[in-house]
């Protein structure tokens, strides 16, 4: 009785680990993607906006390869280094890959509503983003993260209508936190905004006020303004939640 038991849950197993293994191949989350999957979609995005990758990715592999077997000309057995120069080339290749990619996800989504959630998925995981905790009907939007520069808003927009929100938001943030510093940030290319393609770097370098521990305080006590909040209305224009381009884009 106990051996056939223990061959139902063995076949039960089995057969679960088949479904996961189909559900992840046939997934478009690149949560479930492997390296190699990951490459090629990444390539195939990239190369949509990007005519000049293949041969930047090609010159950066041929470059490397020549520098590191010329170096080994001299030094016995010098096929050693050949190979040493593949796979330094394929690094490079690479690297070049994921700089090319930064830039043609910028370039695809700049301009469009919500187009700062791009620079705000750079950040990692030491912040907590909550992207478009405010909307207008002219789509201006106001994003947020908590991280270790504490209270960090985010408009874009309309420049005038924006700065109103943000405003608001920052008096509405003041009132809740652990006496920690909100932020206000314009996203754009004029004069004293900050450009979506600096936006991540330009957040990372802000003075450092909180540990972990009091980042997910102040987030706690932050969904009781969010459960406060009146329904948004919802922007016509495309959002680029990038669910499978994002990550794709960025690696993991």
């Amino acid at each position: 009785m106990a051996s056939e038991r223990a061959k139902q849950l063995a076949a039960e197993q089995k057969a679960a680990a088949q479904a996961e293994k189909l559900r992840k191949k046939t997934s478009e989350d690149p949560k479930d993607w492997g390296r190699v999957r990951q490459f090629i979609e990444a390539f195939k995005l990239t190369k949509e906006f990007d005519k000049k990758l293949i041969w930047l990715m090609l010159g950066a592999f041929v470059i490397v390869v020549a520098v590191v077997t010329t170096a080994g000309l001299f030094i016995k057995p010098w096929w050693i280094y050949l190979i040493f120069g593949v796979m330094f080339g394929l690094l490079a290749a690479m690297y070049v890959l994921s700089w090319r990619a930064k830039i043609a996800m910028f370039a695809r989504y700049k301009g469009q509503p919500g187009s700062a959630e791009v620079g705000l998925n750079l950040l990692g995981k030491a912040w907590i983003k909550n992207p478009v905790i405010a909307v207008d009907r002219y789509q201006n939007i106001v994003h947020r993260v908590v991280g270790p520069a504490g209270i960090v808003l985010i408009g874009e927009g309309q420049p005038g209508r924006t700065r109103e929100m943000l405003n608001t938001e920052v008096k509405r943030h003041k009132a809740i936190k652990y006496s920690v510093e909100v932020t206000p940030i314009m996203m754009g290319d004029a004069d004293n905004q900050v450009p979506l393609t600096k936006l991540d770097k330009y957040i990372k370098k802000l003075p450092k006020i909180i540990k972990g521990s009091q980042v997910m305080e102040v987030t706690a006590r932050l969904k009781a303004l969010d459960g406060a909040r009146p329904m948004m209305p919802i922007p016509k224009g495309p959002m680029p939640t990038m669910k499978g381009a994002r990550s794709a884009l960025r690696g993991r």
